[in-house]
């Protein structure tokens, strides 16, 4: 699997290092907590990790001492939240000296499910989509204005191969959602990736609601080729029509069963 890349250019330079750093969706999403539900939002983040590829099956979560910090949490709390992961079969502990918090999540075998009631919460579908429609179409034609290595175009290019060699529901949702990050990972913007992966979990709760139509899916993966070619074809007003499209069909099909 090819790594992520390492560095963020000016857009329009002439160097050709990668945009991002190693890990930069990670450390995005394991952001400091608010105190008053630490335990909560701990666990609220790490899962948002997991759910969404930033850490993936048999990778290891970063040490308890760095993590701590990072949630801006006390061990104590860490270690509760930790806990409740194992017991829920998402993570497990090893000892030894290559031991460590490591990921058991496998989205293939998770059944799928149930619909969420969403009574009381559709007054949150519009918000998610104005957010999305504003933010992914701007990654998509920032990362296109950017110069890419040989490192950051594999990258890229592994992440669509991904979704479009997926079938299961789960394992369709996760891999959409880490192509996603990956474009959000080469604008260099920590922010931005922590914003577009809020919006892809709360996506994900509204896309559980409605049935999986095939020809959807075989637009989505043409939507993706599409932006993945105009970013790396370097052409900022191509990505950024195109992740429109994109994110405006799928806007139409949430809004068509659930509006």
């Amino acid at each position: 699997m090819s790594s992520p890349p390492t560095e963020r250019p000016t857009p329009g330079a002439e160097a050709t290092t990668p945009a991002v750093t190693p890990g930069a969706s990670l450390d995005a999403m394991l952001r400091p907590v608010r105190s008053g539900n630490a335990f909560e939002e701990a666990i609220a983040r790490i899962l948002q990790a997991i759910k969404l590829g930033a850490v993936t099956t048999g990778e290891r979560l970063p040490p308890e001492r760095t993590l701590a910090k990072r949630l801006g949490i006390s061990r104590v709390t860490l270690r509760e939240a930790l806990r409740a992961l194992t017991d829920a079969g998402l993570v497990e502990s090893r000892r030894g000296r290559s031991g460590g918090t490591f990921i058991t999540y496998r989205p293939e075998e998770q059944q799928p499910p149930a619909a969420p009631e969403l009574d009381g919460q559709l007054h949150d579908l519009d918000d998610t989509l104005i957010l999305r429609a504003v933010l992914e179409p701007g990654a998509a034609a920032t990362a296109a204005a950017y110069p890419l290595d040989d490192a950051a175009r594999a990258y890229l290019t592994e992440r669509l191969e991904e979704v479009a060699a997926t079938s299961a529901r789960q394992s369709h949702r996760l891999a959409d959602a880490r192509l996603h990050l990956a474009i959000a990972e080469l604008t260099g913007s920590v922010s931005l990736i922590a914003a577009i992966a809020d919006a892809q979990m709360k996506l994900a709760e509204f896309l559980e609601a409605i049935p999986i139509l095939p020809p959807n899916i075989e637009r989505s993966h043409v939507h993706h080729a599409a932006v993945v070619q105009a970013i790396l074809a370097g052409r900022p007003d191509d990505a950024r029509q195109q992740m429109s499209e994109h994110v405006d069909g799928t806007a139409a099909l949430l809004r068509g069963f659930l509006g």
